[in-house]
């Protein structure tokens, strides 16, 4: 009756086994290591870089316990983990000296951080520990109001000058263009002006609706933006900005930096570790600006030291090399409307660039002159140029043109994604601020993690004291509960904060509820007479409707707060989602199988250690 199929067993055994394995990283603490990152958006990070940095460290006799190679799109991050902070100081001078050959302009941003000390053999199989939030680890916070009309602003005025530039190429007379904030009006002196302009826009600007409205004395065209075009316009606002904000974050060597869109309009920058706010505001609010040039056709690169042409300037090109350009800019980045990756017409990877009305016209005659001659793109930033790419004019061009010479595609989204992002997308706002010191973080995680242990031993001292032996089966199945949910947030890498830890006591009540409930069952079973093995099947089959009915009502309270819910509040929900599940499975599916396993080998019981049952007295 009370006994489970050798596969339920072997199903409690495999969750057990997961279980440990993926909770046991957040044990090892964590020991000092120094992060190796780019300081420049030409300097890649990847798996050779790796390479040199193991022969550099090993020439020097400095042994690590850990090298780790991170990618988190075009970004990439080497980590090496030491064993003491001797060694990790004498890495990172080292590091700094061979690296960078130039001291005051590098190539690369070696940083001292801590890591986990989770054996490799855990990081084989992913096996991580759960990093920590904000509230727990310490560092700053910023809310960022992004200017959603700035946005639309910027692409209305990008468009005015588009349409002007279309309606004199196509000798349409207007008498004006007046721009709103969100739409662009043109005036006409006759109905066949505007259709005729009408029907050139709606083939060349297709994000607007263009509506001819007939006045007093004068015919007016109003483009407005169709809806998607709008939502397309905010959405790839805030994911510009959190691009740009991605790069600018990478030169604080952050551990675990959290930017993520919070709503429509509003930026999450979290900063674990990072106690300086001047600075982190500096590196947010930072503009950079992108301009291209005309190359030296004799010479557009020299290596570092070589002396330029005379009437030139020179930009660092990648590690040791330098570009040579003339000093008049083409278009600058202002002029670019827009950047992908695609391919040529021989399916190699290239860039598709837009220019504004303005940047192409330029374009068009700088092309003209120079078909055959090189021309670069340089990015500015701290006042300092550093070059993306030189590629040769093959033919004139004008607002739309390629560029490529790019080796892979992947190097072509990252210079898309470079043109696209050399600055903000649109203007934002520090709405809120918020610093917390490391002391601070370390109280808090002792305090959060001193209330969880007094929380389930005071629930385990009831347990055992009322139900007995079956006490210690839910007390057991309590515990199974914890190692599950915890496993299962490292395994998704979800950031621990103060609103985690609370939902993981409450994970705790609400686990022992359900055994509370199935043993109470079991009691009345034998008050009404049934047998031991009876009670027990009775017991635990028929708790299990009101367990799935508490439980699932709850989970749709912990539901409605993950999806209306942000910050601290989606945290909580996270947890409080997970301990539910985790919880049907301890209390009802293992605590039984303990039951079954403990019982179900004894045909006759004579009475079950479940504590006092109170039977009703006769008359």
């Amino acid at each position: 009756m009370n006994r489970y199929p050798l596969w339920k067993y072997l199903v409690i055994a495999v969750a057990l086994l997961i279980g440990g394995l993926y909770s046991l990283p957040n044990f090892y603490g964590e020991a000092p290591a120094v992060q190796v990152s780019s300081a420049k958006p030409t300097i890649k990070v990847d798996l050779a870089t790796q390479s040199r940095v193991e022969k550099i460290l090993a020439d020097a006799n400095i042994s690590t316990t850990g090298m780790f190679f991170e990618s988190a799109g075009s970004v990439g991050t080497i980590k090496a983990r030491f064993n003491n902070t001797d060694i990790q100081l004498r890495a990172r001078d080292l590091l700094q000296q061979k690296l960078n050959t130039d001291q005051n302009d590098p190539n690369y941003t070696i940083a001292l951080n801590l890591l986990s000390n989770t054996p490799s053999w855990l990081n084989a199989i992913n096996a991580l520990p759960m990093p920590l939030g904000l509230d727990l680890r310490g560092g700053v916070y910023f809310l960022l109001q992004v200017d959603m009309k700035g946005a639309v602003q910027k692409k209305v005025t990008a468009l005015s000058t588009d349409i002007r530039s279309q309606l004199r190429s196509n000798n349409i007379r207007h008498q004006g263009i007046d721009r709103s904030p969100d739409s662009i009006t043109i005036n006409f002196g006759s109905t066949d002006e505007a259709e005729a302009a009408r029907t050139l826009l709606n083939t060349s600007q297709p994000d607007l609706i263009w509506i001819i409205r007939n006045g007093a004395g004068s015919v007016k065209l109003l483009g407005e933006f169709k809806p998607k075009a709008l939502a397309d316009i905010q959405n790839n606002a805030v994911k510009q900005n959190i691009i740009t904000l991605n790069k600018r974050v990478n030169e604080l060597a952050v551990k675990e930096p959290v930017i993520q869109q919070q709503g429509a309009e509003r930026i999450v920058v979290q900063l674990p570790g990072v106690q300086d706010t001047a600075r982190a505001k500096d590196i947010i609010g930072r503009t950079a600006t992108l301009e291209s040039r005309l190359a030296d056709p004799l010479v557009s690169r020299i290596n570092v030291g070589e002396a330029a042409p005379p009437g030139t300037d020179t930009f660092r090109f990648g590690e040791n090399q330098m570009g040579v350009f003339k000093k008049s800019v083409i278009f600058s980045g202002d002029n670019i409307t827009d950047a992908s990756a695609g391919f040529d017409q021989n399916q190699r990877p290239a860039v598709n660039i837009s220019l504004d009305a303005t940047g192409g016209r330029v374009m068009q005659e700088v092309t003209r002159e120079n078909i055959g001659k090189p021309m670069g793109m340089i990015l500015f930033e701290k006042g300092k140029g550093e070059v993306l790419t030189i590629a040769t004019i093959q033919s004139e061009f004008g607002a739309k043109f390629q560029i490529t010479g790019q080796p892979t595609t992947e190097s072509a989204n990252d210079l898309a994604l470079l043109l696209r992002a050399g600055s903000l997308a649109a203007p934002m706002e520090i709405i809120e601020e918020r610093t917390i010191g490391p002391s601070l973080g370390a109280e808090n995680i002792e305090k959060g993690f001193k209330s969880l242990l007094i929380g389930f031993t005071a629930i385990s001292i009831f347990m055992v004291a009322y139900y007995l032996l079956f006490g210690t089966f839910s007390v057991i199945a309590l515990a199974v509960n914890l190692l599950l949910l915890i496993s299962i947030l490292s395994m998704l890498q979800a950031t621990l904060t103060l609103p985690g830890i609370a939902a993981m006591a409450l994970a705790l009540g609400m686990a022992i509820d359900s055994n509370v409930l199935i043993n109470e069952r079991i009691r009345e079973e034998l008050r009404n007479g049934s047998s031991p093995q009876m009670a027990i099947s009775i017991g635990f089959d028929k708790a299990w409707a009101t367990i799935l009915d508490s439980n699932v009502t709850t989970l749709i309270a912990g539901l409605a707060l993950l999806a209306f819910g942000s910050g601290p509040i989606k945290g909580f929900a996270i947890v409080h989602c997970l301990g539910i599940l985790t919880s049907m499975f301890s209390a009802v599916f293992f605590s039984r199988g303990l039951v079954n396993l403990w019982y179900g080998r004894h045909k006759k019981i004579s009475k079950l250690a479940i504590g006092q049952v109170w039977r009703p007295q006769e008359k």
